[in-house]
């Protein structure tokens, strides 16, 4: 289930911005030749819906998802291009049912114990927490004490400083957008060594935070 392999390799790679078609093959490549094997485009970027089906026939192996997943037409037009799963920045009961219907994955994001509870009910199991870097892991910790049947996805300002101390709160994964995926030419070869190099040394970090637990 996708469910394991999201506990099992803990980072999803963000891909947001105005990239072409080419530009995002070139990054998922170097993601994934850094370990990062999770991929999720967002669909407020450009050529969203192709580039999920470029991920798709290219890597195989690679899990990639749609993110930025705002309406129920924002799902079938993720599913269709082969997303396998869906996230979005908000619970949306009308949204999630949409792709509950379609049996896929969708990970809406909460902010409060009140949306968790509520994103629960309607059988989201696993909840992204956003924007993580403006609440911390004290938060996430404190979410994760009366509300430990939700699994936990931090999101925003996650990297390699912040990663243990997010998994130390308890983390069931990590989105990870800009500390991998910053705004650059990917046509240069530079700056494609440096993005596997990162996603290298955060893929790594993870790995220790998970040792020293």
């Amino acid at each position: 289930m996708i469910e394991d392999v999201l506990k099992r390799e803990g980072i999803i790679a963000i891909i947001r911005g105005q990239y072409s078609l080419a530009e995002q093959f070139n990054i998922a490549k170097s993601l994934i030749a850094g370990g990062v094997n999770i991929i999720e485009i967002t669909l407020n970027s450009k050529d969203a819906l192709r580039a999920i089906e470029q991920l798709k026939s290219s890597f195989p192996n690679v899990i990639a998802g749609a993110g930025t997943v705002l309406s129920r037409q924002d799902v079938d037009n993720a599913i269709a291009a082969g997303a396998g799963f869906l996230i979005s920045p908000n619970f949306d009961i009308e949204v999630v049912k949409q792709a509950q219907k379609q049996n896929t994955l969708f990970i809406p994001g909460i902010f409060t114990a009140t949306e968790a509870q509520a994103a629960y009910k309607a059988d989201c199991k696993i909840l992204k927490l956003f924007p993580a870097d403006a609440l911390g892991p004290k938060y996430l910790k404190a979410l994760n004490a009366p509300l430990d049947k939700i699994s936990f996805v931090p999101s925003g300002g996650i990297n390699v400083n912040t990663i243990e101390s997010f998994h130390r709160a308890g983390a069931f994964a990590f989105g990870v957008g800009s500390a991998l995926v910053k705004q650059a030419d990917y046509m240069d070869t530079k700056n494609l060594n440096e993005l596997t190099k990162n996603a290298h040394i955060l893929a790594s970090a993870l790995e220790l935070a998970r040792a020293n637990a």
